[in-house]
């Protein structure tokens, strides 16, 4: 691979998994955001910037993720297919396990203490709706949270990614054989907001484009006249911010489900080509601060530790401190932040002391 391609996706790595921690951290009234999310708020600066960057401007960052992953697993079709998904279970899977099992224990931490439990009850993050402490579960409530429904609940992509991988001959297959029967199957799955705990329409159809971009030798370092960011970059911002500000007044049911699915997908696709194609200088300049590279190492171990503390932080914070709308949008700035910093520094300090077990629990990344 290109060596400015790879310094790409190793920048977008790092700055997509430091934004989604900020995308976690909003804190409007509604705890779980969906693309075509109605907000029961007024519209101010604090709500309309927090809607705006988490559910507008960063939505395109998980299917750029899954994009790169498609590219980088197809980048390897040399290499025999079972010794690929082997490795997968140290780079997925193990991780994915790990992390799994510390959210757990942060929780159950949180749960011992009164003055946090009450911080957690009100983050209510458990997948199963069952938020009661889990010395009160069996053990098989225990399994499933471990396994499938993880407190950490951004998990998901690294448990959609396996599937998507173990089932890539017959992505591949369906892309070489039906190219527009399946991208359009693919399409379809992701307008509707296809979606269930293993497979979702959005996934299936980025993880595709990525392997069809590599496959095809498409050209992903200049664009194309049809992908200039002078038609692009007012889409990506123009249909963002419409959605932001719909999403305060429309209460049309369905009619308000369309529309504001349109405008996201609208945005994704936006956001995709202007991010991408219009961030060259940006990354040619980061990539050469030797401060900037180390603190890419970071990206995963950010990614696997930032949830639940961020949620369960915003939560304390807001039970325990004064809540205005200055401190509001304060916070969405400073938490983040806050937690971005403490990972890395929990990062740095587990690489220094076991270098080695650190690289089994970060499935071989930034060692």
């Amino acid at each position: 691979m290109d060596t400015f391609i790879s310094q790409k996706f190793r920048f977008f790595t790092f700055i997509s998994l430091t934004a989604v921690v900020f995308i976690h951290g909003y804190n409007l009234h509604d705890r779980y955001l969906q693309p075509f999310s109605i907000v029961e708020e007024p519209l101010t600066i604090t709500t309309f910037i927090e809607y705006w960057f988490a559910n507008g401007l960063s939505r395109f960052i998980i299917p750029l993720f899954f994009i790169m992953s498609g590219y980088l697993f197809a980048l390897k079709d040399e290499q025999p297919y079972k010794l690929r998904m082997r490795k997968r279970l140290k780079t997925l899977l193990f991780p994915y396990l790990i992390w799994s099992g510390v959210a757990l224990l942060i929780t159950y931490g949180w749960q011992s203490f009164p003055a946090t439990s009450m911080a957690l009850k009100d983050a209510q993050l458990d997948q199963l709706g069952d938020n009661r402490p889990y010395w009160q579960m069996g053990w098989m409530a225990l399994l499933l949270r471990w396994t499938l429904f993880p407190i950490a609940f951004q998990l998901w992509f690294i448990r959609s990614l396996l599937i998507y991988n173990a089932a890539y001959p017959l992505i591949l297959k369906a892309i070489n054989k039906f190219p527009a029967v399946w991208f359009g199957i693919c399409t379809f799955l992701w307008v509707v907001t296809f979606g269930t705990p293993l497979i979702e329409g959005e996934g299936v159809l980025f993880f595709s484009l990525g392997i069809y971009i590599q496959k095809t030798n498409f050209d992903i370092n200049t664009p194309s006249s049809k992908l200039s960011l002078r038609y692009w970059l007012p889409i990506f911002l123009l249909a963002s911010i419409l959605k932001t500000i719909l999403a305060f007044h429309l209460h049309w049911g369905i009619i308000s489900f369309i529309i504001l699915s349109l405008l996201h997908k609208i945005t994704v696709i936006a956001g995709l080509i202007t991010v991408w194609y219009g961030s060259n200088s940006i990354v040619s300049y980061c990539m050469k601060r030797s401060w900037f590279v180390w603190l890419t190492s970071f990206s995963f171990i950010i990614y696997v530790i930032h949830v639940p503390l961020i949620n369960y932080s915003l939560c304390f914070a807001y039970r325990y401190f004064p809540s205005s709308i200055h401190n509001r949008l304060l916070l969405f700035i400073l938490l983040p932040v806050s937690i971005i910093a403490f990972t890395i520094i929990v990062g740095a300090i587990f690489r220094f002391l076991s270098p080695k077990l650190y690289s089994i629990c970060t499935g071989e990344r930034g060692v």
